[in-house]
């Protein structure tokens, strides 16, 4: 058998081997098709991913940024996840409301193998990417409305910014117990904006509290309370009356979590991004409406604070055992947030 093939092939008087050559010109062209199709098809996945995650990268990119260098910033990024060809940013916009889009594309030519044969020598790979972001906490309001309790205390909101690793103080309120014996316990809230090592008072409220022997003259809004045989009446002063509170900017920020510090409490540290202790604190539209935390659960501030509208906030310093009514919390404040575009990756959403 084997030397009848090797008379065939080298026979120079018959006319099969061109035939024969002609005929594998299509079967070798098949085959090529397949390989190259296989390679463009795993090329055009790569130049998917690749221009996903460059048109989410560009959208973290503050809005002061020209389109030009967003463009750049597109390609840099493709080109860093290992997609080929060009990237193109197609359009970018933020609406009114802070909310952005954009629109990207890629394209390559696929240099092919097999397919030269049929003098096919590169083939035309594209892809397209849409994201949309929406907008997020980019300011923070807090106001102090009442703190209560025996024990002093000190809330702070901390942020840590794009890129950082360690988070920076940027509130403070602290509350000092006046003393009076009161069953509730009240006394002097201050509250401060914090700019490094620097603490600048935005809000002050006083209480007093005194023994009276009825309530019969008692201003309006004073807090009264009776134990025993004693009528406490306790009045509060705001400085300023009118004060926003503390305004903070958090649109640098990656991540926020409040703490409130209790020195004579059990636990002595409370946080709002510990989940073994988020019960501790309440957040609703009111303070009759607040509800506890459920245990086990982080709290994320960028989403417990609304866009536009005022909520209240509280903490249990400790003093009771939780869960709890919301009456029976001891720091409550509002809190309202602005929105707007915010440089958050986790606010991006691909939609093509």
């Amino acid at each position: 058998m084997l030397r009848l093939a090797g008379k065939f092939l080298g026979s120079k008087s018959g006319s099969l081997i061109p035939i024969f050559a002609i005929g594998m010109i299509p079967i070798i062209a098949a085959v090529g098709l397949s390989v190259d199709y296989t390679s463009a098809v795993t090329d055009r996945g790569n130049m998917q991913d690749a221009l996903d995650a460059a048109t989410l990268a560009i959208m973290t990119l503050p809005t002061t940024t020209t389109l030009a260098a967003r463009q750049q910033a597109l390609s840099d990024q493709f080109t860093a996840n290992n997609g080929q060809g060009t990237a193109t940013l197609n359009s970018f916009t933020i609406a009114a409301d802070g909310t952005a889009s954009a629109s990207t594309s890629a394209s390559y030519s696929m240099p092919t193998s097999f397919m030269q044969v049929a003098r096919i020598s590169t083939v035309p790979i594209g892809v397209t990417s849409s994201v949309t972001k929406t907008p997020a906490l980019v300011q923070a309001t807090f106001k102090i409305d009442k703190a209560s309790g025996w024990w002093n205390k000190t809330i702070y909101l901390w942020g840590t910014q794009f890129g950082a690793t360690t988070a920076q103080k940027l509130m403070q309120i602290s509350y000092t117990y006046n003393g009076a014996g009161d069953p509730k316990g009240y006394g002097t809230t201050t509250v401060y904006t914090v700019n490094g090592s620097q603490l600048t008072q935005v809000q002050q409220q006083v209480c007093s509290t005194s023994t009276v022997s009825n309530f019969k003259n008692a201003p309006a809004g004073s807090i009264q309370q009776t134990s025993g045989n004693k009528n406490y009446l306790t009045t509060c002063t705001m400085t300023p009356a009118n004060s926003s509170g503390a305004v903070i900017d958090v649109s640098q920020m990656n991540s926020l979590y409040l703490e409130m510090d209790v020195p004579s409490g059990n636990p002595t540290v409370l946080k709002s991004n510990d989940p073994t202790k988020s019960n501790y604190l309440f957040i609703g539209a009111t303070d009759t409406t607040a509800v506890e935390m459920p245990l086990g659960q982080a709290i994320d501030i960028f989403t417990a604070v609304p866009c536009g509208q005022q909520s209240t906030q509280a903490w249990e310093d400790g003093g009771s055992s939780v869960p709890e009514p919301i009456t029976d919390a001891d720091f409550f404040y509002n809190v309202t947030g602005k929105c707007d575009f915010n440089q958050r990756p986790s606010q991006t959403v691909l939609t093509q």
